[in-house]
């Protein structure tokens, strides 16, 4: 196909590029709103729950968008990935959908009437969407590492529960870990008193669960999946990143254990983002990876939209990820610091 190049890069790893920022993004972003979301019925008092749920509320429909952008991306600059993707995962695509709903109206709900048992529904309801998108992105992100059953025609041919595999319900659940300490770490900076008291015992045992689980996903990675390992071995440089994880976990237990959470929520955003980079630099330039031998797979160049369209959608990209970016600064700006409970509470 026809490739167009930008500074010596070829269109279609811009664009490759692109739905790798927006994505880990998202990661870091949605992550700690919905590692509140995961801890929230640990907070036994109706106060507590409304101070967690104001932290959050003035930003998570905001960085859900980063969502949708790199859905939009995805459709926009590799349509038969897009496809393909979401035909393999229609259930699970079908729950997240219905999780992300459960989560919004939860959160929008909670407040309208007072009574106790409207609003143990409603946190009950939350809790278990946040777990949810959790688990079903980890999964999906698993899946995709490890590939797909694609057929001859790209398309995916395989069982409906197809994606339920250990390894990546272990990402999942390893996911949920991080999540956890992440919206812990970021609650602990917004509140204060008792409840800044309770956090931190909390963070402390996420940061001892998130350990485990990633400690024993390694373990799996280098027993079961050691093609991983090997491609880091063909290029040494890559080896690079764990090293940057593994020094930056060892800072963050530091931080957590001198309560600088600020710094720990920098660290934890930070591994969010590395993790990230791993998996799309192990990927790259596959997109979609076949289990089947006789199928390379999609990749960036088989599966791209043509290179004018890529031009496009670049040219836009660059006039509005700045202004993304401009308003989110805004956002957070303006609703930084500690929460207080006023009549606009929720």
């Amino acid at each position: 196909m026809e490739t167009g190049y930008l500074l010596g890069v070829d269109f279609q790893t811009w664009w490759y590029l692109v739905i790798g920022a927006t994505f880990t993004a998202y990661a870091i972003l949605d992550g700690f709103d919905l590692g509140a979301g995961v801890l929230h019925l640990f907070f036994k008092k109706d106060l507590s729950r409304r101070i967690a749920l104001n932290a959050v509320g003035p930003l998570w429909d905001g960085n859900e968008v980063w969502l949708v952008i790199t859905g939009g991306a995805l459709f926009a600059g590799f349509p038969i990935v897009y496809a393909s993707a979401f035909s393999a995962f229609y259930v699970p695509f079908m729950l997240l959908l219905a999780a992300i709903i459960g989560r919004a109206i939860s959160i929008e709900f909670r407040s309208k009437e007072p009574m106790k048992w409207w609003r143990q529904f409603w946190d009950v309801s939350y809790s278990l969407s946040s777990l949810v998108i959790i688990v079903l992105l980890g999964v999906a992100l698993g899946n995709v590492i490890i590939g797909l059953p694609l057929n001859e025609q790209q398309e995916f041919h395989g069982e409906l529960l197809f994606f339920l595999k250990p390894y990546p319900i272990l990402i999942g659940l390893t996911l949920v870990g991080l999540y956890a300490l992440h919206g812990a770490v970021f609650l602990s900076m917004k509140t204060e008193g008792r409840l800044y008291a309770k956090l931190t015992i909390m963070i402390r045992w996420s940061l001892r669960i998130f350990l485990t689980l990633f400690a024993l996903l390694s373990v799996v990675t280098v027993i079961f999946y050691p093609q991983f390992i090997a491609r880091m071995e063909v290029h040494p440089w890559l080896f690079v990143v764990p090293l940057l994880v593994m020094i930056l976990l060892v800072l963050l237990t530091k931080w957590v254990k001198k309560k600088k959470y600020p710094l720990a929520f920098a660290a934890s955003s930070l591994i969010i983002a590395l993790m990230m980079m791993l998996v799309f630099i192990q990927q790259f330039p596959l997109l979609l990876p076949s289990t089947n031998p006789d199928v390379a797979g999609l990749d960036i160049y088989n599966s791209a939209s043509s290179t004018k369209t890529l031009k496009i959608l670049l040219t836009i990209a660059a006039i509005g990820v700045p202004l993304i970016a401009f308003y989110f600064g805004f956002v957070y700006k303006t609703f930084k610091g500690k929460v207080e409970m006023d009549e606009t509470s929720y």
